[in-house]
C-alpha cells in the first residue's frame, strides 16, 4: 500500500479533493435556494454561474489529464457511465421534478469510453496541437445548446432540425422541451476533457514529477474516493439541511 501511495501523483488527488469540496458547497447552496426557497441573487446570477463553471472545468480537465495514467480506462469509463445511469434512475424515481438526464457522470463516462476507443488515433496527434485544437473546438461548440457555434468572424446558426429528441440532447442539441437539473452533453465538454488528455501528453514524465508531492493528505483521500463521495454527498447534505430547517422552525 505504501509503495502504491508513493507512485501516485498525490497533488492531483488533492486538487480533485479540493474541487469536490467546492462542488459539495455549491450543491448545498443549490438545495438551500431551490428546495428550501431561500433566494440568493448572487447564486442565481453570474457569480453562481462562474462558481459552477469553475467546478466543471477543473473536474473535466483533471479527468482528461488523469485518464492516460489508469491501467483500465475502458473499465473506468464503464463504471462512471453506470454511476451516471444510477443518478438518473434515482432522481427519476424519487425526484422526478428534478430529474438528471445526461449529467456530469454520464459525460465523464462517455468521454472516457470514447477516448479509450480512440486512444491509438489520438496519440498520433502532437500534444501541443491537440491542446490547441481541442481548446479551439471547445470554444467553437460552447454555445451549442443556444443554437449556434462561435466562429472567428461571428456566429454560425445551427439547423433547428438538429434539436430533435433525447438522443440529440445527449450530443448537445437540446430540444426546447428538454429539462435536466444537471446537464453536460458531449458538445462542447468532450473537447475540454481532451484538453486535459493532451496536456498530460505534453507534460511528459519529467513534467509530472512535481505532482508527486503532497500538500494536504485529507484532500488526497477525498480525491481518491471522489466517485463514492459524489454519489453520497447530495443525500447526506439534503438530510442535514432538512433536519436543520426543521429544528429552526420548531425553535
Amino acid at each position: 500500500m505504501e509503495q502504491q501511495q508513493s507512485l501516485r501523483y498525490r497533488l492531483l488527488d488533492e486538487l480533485r479533493g479540493l474541487n469536490l469540496i467546492s462542488m459539495m458547497l455549491y450543491h448545498g447552496m443549490w438545495d438551500v435556494v431551490f428546495l428550501f426557497g431561500i433566494t440568493q441573487k448572487w447564486y442565481i446570477g453570474r457569480p453562481g454561474f462562474l462558481w459552477q463553471q469553475s467546478i466543471c472545468w477543473v473536474f473535466l480537465l483533471l479527468s482528461g489529464f488523469c485518464l492516460p495514467m489508469g491501467r483500465h480506462p475502458f473499465k473506468r469509463g464503464a463504471v462512471v457511465f453506470g454511476a451516471g445511469a444510477l443518478v438518473t434512475a434515482v432522481t427519476l424515481l424519487f425526484l422526478p421534478e428534478d430529474v438528471v438526464w445526461f449529467g456530469v457522470l454520464t459525460l465523464l463516462g462517455s468521454a472516457m469510453l470514447l477516448t479509450a476507443v480512440l486512444d491509438g488515433l489520438l496519440r498520433r496527434i502532437p500534444p501541443a496541437a491537440g491542446v490547441v485544437v481541442s481548446a479551439a473546438l471547445f470554444w467553437v461548440t460552447y454555445p451549442t445548446m443556444r443554437g449556434f457555434w462561435n466562429l472567428p468572424g461571428g456566429r454560425l446558426a445551427l439547423p433547428q432540425v438538429l434539436y430533435a429528441n433525447g438522443l440529440t440532447a445527449y450530443l448537445g442539441f437540446m430540444p426546447k422541451d428538454f429539462f435536466s437539473t444537471d446537464y453536460f452533453p458531449l458538445l462542447p465538454w468532450l473537447f475540454l476533457f481532451w484538453v486535459g488528455y493532451f496536456l498530460h501528453q505534453l507534460a511528459g514524465r519529467a513534467g509530472m514529477e512535481p505532482l508527486r508531492r503532497s500538500v494536504c493528505p485529507p484532500l488526497g483521500w477525498m480525491g481518491r474516493h471522489s466517485l463514492v463521495l459524489y454519489l453520497l454527498h447530495q443525500p447526506v447534505i439534503l438530510g442535514v439541511l432538512t433536519m436543520t430547517f426543521r429544528l429552526m422552525r420548531a425553535a
